[in-house]
């Protein structure tokens, strides 16, 4: 009986790590040009409102939690499946009357007693969980942290600015 324990999804990993560092290099370029933001006039049914550079500040600091929240969702949906995996891991190996079962470290299989894979096992779900928890906190502070942005944006700007997703 052949167990994998590590989900196979290398690629999508460094695929996102990637992506996350174009995006941090995006939110550089923008707040490297801020100062050519600063005196922006926004219109507002005939009204103008002055972009002040504390407001420009509030908005990037919004577009830079938003971006985060999102990095968490992928992250929380990543840490679920691999939860999953070692769930179902140890329910295949609970079914499973071999002594010795091949467990995958890294790239390379080894052959490892029953009990010491339940062990680790146990060890790396304890671990993804604490992770998950940390992850929903932080997602938590993301989400509170907007929806004061989006109070302060909104009762200056009104509706000259939009801060929903489509």
């Amino acid at each position: 009986m052949m167990l994998k324990c590590v989900p196979s999804k290398f690629f999508a990993s460094e695929l996102n790590v990637v992506i996350i560092t174009i995006m941090k290099h995006l939110i550089f370029l923008v707040e490297s040009n801020d100062v050519f933001f600063s005196r922006i006039k926004m219109r507002s049914g005939g009204s103008e409102t002055e972009v002040t550079w504390e407001d420009q500040q509030n908005i990037n600091k919004f577009g830079r939690l938003n971006n985060r929240f999102h990095e968490l969702e992928d992250e929380i949906k990543i840490a679920k499946e691999t939860n999953e995996n070692f769930e179902d891991a140890s329910n295949e190996l609970i079914l499973t009357d071999e002594e010795v079962v091949r467990f995958q470290i890294g790239e390379v299989f080894a052959h490892v007693p029953k009990d010491e894979v339940e062990n680790r096992i146990e060890e790396m779900k304890e671990v993804t969980s604490q992770k998950l928890e940390k992850l929903e906190e932080e997602k938590e502070s993301v989400l509170a942290q907007m929806s004061e942005l989006k109070k302060i944006l909104y009762g200056k700007f009104k509706d000259s600015i939009n801060l929903e997703e489509d």
